[in-house]
């Protein structure tokens, strides 16, 4: 487990910097110009002004002395100053990540919690009328678009009836919890705030569902299909054949095994929950990571768009390495291969 786990740290360097030259060469291949996007009309008539913001950002050099630099910068933990916000685009990300990070992990509870049993039970009562009914829930979260569900939740269930509050990640008025992750829901627990820590569940609950809409029909489909395939298997025959119980066979023989192929959605689909936060984030005005990346993106922001493209990539790196254990750990074969 340790070789595993050494060999997979030792590839994400190597896997970043590749990240940071895909980055830069998309990004600056936009036919659009940063000088234009950031600076006014009357700014861009005065060659000395543009000439001032070019220099500043360096701009006026070529690119690949551009890259070079930002590695070398990167290499020293510097991620660069943001061109429209004029800070560290680490300490940007620093206030914006846990945002989504929140949202992220309520969405991917959500689907996992519900999205196994959910197939589990599709799988064990197939071509019942649970299986359809659990079928065209899964159906529909998968093929629904997220920005139309977020305006019909909130025009049913804050606009029509009232039940849960409005975009923003606190009520109106409420001062924020004291910063401890930046995580409004864990900071509000860890100071005992629990004023803070019922408005940010509210707030939290509409966004996390409209957003683990789609991470839930993955995770039913995935499961359904693996523990179909499992319970044909001769095994689970076997051990029907020898008298056990039947919630024993499902639960003790086959859910396990089933459960290989869906750690593979779990994975990826967080990191898509996570990059994919842009339309949820804008629609209930959630101050996280996908709106800034989409600022960033319309102001040709090149050192915050750099610095977002390495932290989604680090979640992906991060969650693949988490499948690889998560597989080792669920079956034997392979950890015998590891030895």
């Amino acid at each position: 487990m340790q070789r595993l786990i050494g060999q997979r740290l030792l590839m994400m360097l190597p896997l970043m910097i590749g990240m940071t030259l895909i980055s830069f060469v998309v990004s600056h291949a936009l036919p659009a110009d940063p000088v234009g996007a950031n600076l006014g009309q009357r700014s861009m008539e005065d060659p000395t002004i543009v000439a001032a913001f070019r220099a500043q950002w360096g701009l006026d050099q070529p690119l690949p002395q551009q890259y070079l630099t930002y590695v070398r910068n990167l290499l020293q933990g510097n991620l660069g100053v943001s061109i429209r916000t004029h800070m560290q685009v680490a300490d940007d990300l620093g206030r914006y990540l846990p945002a989504s990070a929140e949202l992220a992990v309520m969405a991917t509870l959500v689907g996992t919690l519900l999205g196994i049993p959910f197939g589990v039970v599709s799988a064990v009562r197939r071509n019942q009328w649970v299986d359809h009914v659990v079928r065209g829930v899964s159906l529909l979260g998968v093929s629904s678009p997220v920005f139309w569900l977020g305006l019909v939740a909130l025009y049913v269930f804050y606009f029509r009836l009232g039940w849960l509050p409005g975009p923003g990640r606190l009520d109106v008025g409420m001062p924020e919890p004291d910063h401890v992750t930046g995580m409004y829901t864990l900071d509000s627990l860890l100071t005992r705030n629990w004023a803070a820590l019922g408005s940010s569940l509210r707030h939290l609950v509409l966004p996390g569902l409209v957003l683990a809409s789609v991470y839930l029909g993955l995770v039913t489909r995935m499961t359904r299909s693996s523990m179909l395939e499992v319970l044909s298997a001769d095994y689970v025959r076997t051990a029907r054949g020898k008298g056990l119980r039947p919630r024993s066979v499902i639960y003790r023989h086959a859910l396990g095994n089933a459960l290989i192929p869906t750690i593979t959605v779990l994975g990826l689909a967080f990191g898509d929950v996570l990059a994919g936060t842009v339309l949820t984030e804008t629609i209930f005005s959630w101050p996280g990571i996908g709106r800034y990346a989409f600022q960033s993106a319309l102001t040709l922001d090149f050192p915050a768009i750099m610095g977002v493209s390495l932290v989604i990539a680090g979640v992906f790196i991060s969650v693949n390495l988490a499948t690889d254990v998560a597989y080792v750990l669920l079956d034997p074969r392979l950890r015998r291969a590891t030895r």
